[in-house]
């Protein structure tokens, strides 16, 4: 702890009392903050590794199907196929806020211009691994969403912390050091003061009562 440089005056008690309670009120909702924070990124990090999961798996079904499409019409086939799609994918990108932190959402929407073939002309197959590409990549910007999310929150949470932690063990501790010190020097100084003030009052009571017995004297006399 160090103590700050101020006059141990009342007002600069009474400025230091309001900045230590303005203080203590920041570090309170710094702390809610964090711990917030923290449960919305954990959230996000479980998000994510259930979509990293959910992409590899459509992934895997959409190479199997288009395996099995190739089995059964032939390589030359599902190429000629595959050249006759006509999908357009657009990924829009809104922002939304946690705690004031800035978060992505991505919306990936697919215009199809179909019919792409004839249903003679392909299979099952085929139909099945073309809505799993497109399953794999609209997840895949929800995917792009939910790790801007965590980087973001991940780096707003070591912000938090360090401010939370600069409160809790410098500036807190100095302005109580502070306070302390100016309170216990303000009390000395109004013991001196009573102190010397019984002095002044104990002289002139002795001044009075000698004026007195003076004037008693000289009356005798």
């Amino acid at each position: 702890m160090t103590q700050l440089n101020c006059a141990p005056t009342k007002t600069n008690l009474m400025k230091l009392r309001n900045d230590l309670s303005f203080a203590q009120e920041g570090h309170e909702l710094l702390d809610q903050k964090r711990n917030i924070l923290i449960i919305e990124l954990m959230n996000f990090v479980d998000q994510a590794v259930d979509y990293q999961h959910r992409i590899e798996e459509a992934l895997a079904a959409a190479y199997r199907e288009l395996h099995d499409a190739v089995l059964h019409r032939g390589r030359l086939k599902v190429l000629n196929l595959s050249s006759s799609v006509n999908i357009k994918a657009e990924a829009t990108i809104r922002t939304r806020k946690v705690m004031g932190v800035p978060l992505p959402i991505v919306d990936t929407e697919f215009e199809e211009k179909g019919p792409f073939f004839s249903p003679e002309g392909t299979s099952y197959h085929i139909e099945s691994a073309l809505q799993e590409f497109k399953n794999a990549l609209k997840m895949l910007g929800k995917l792009a969403e939910l790790k801007v999310s965590v980087l973001r929150l991940a780096n707003e949470v070591r912000k938090t912390i360090r401010k939370v932690n600069a409160l809790e063990k410098i500036a807190i501790p100095d302005l109580k050091e502070t306070v302390h010190a100016i309170q216990n020097r303000l009390e000395e100084n109004e013991r001196d003061m009573f102190s010397l003030m019984k002095t002044v009052k104990e002289r002139l009571e002795q001044k009075r009562k000698h004026e007195r017995e003076t004037a008693h004297h000289g009356t005798d006399s």
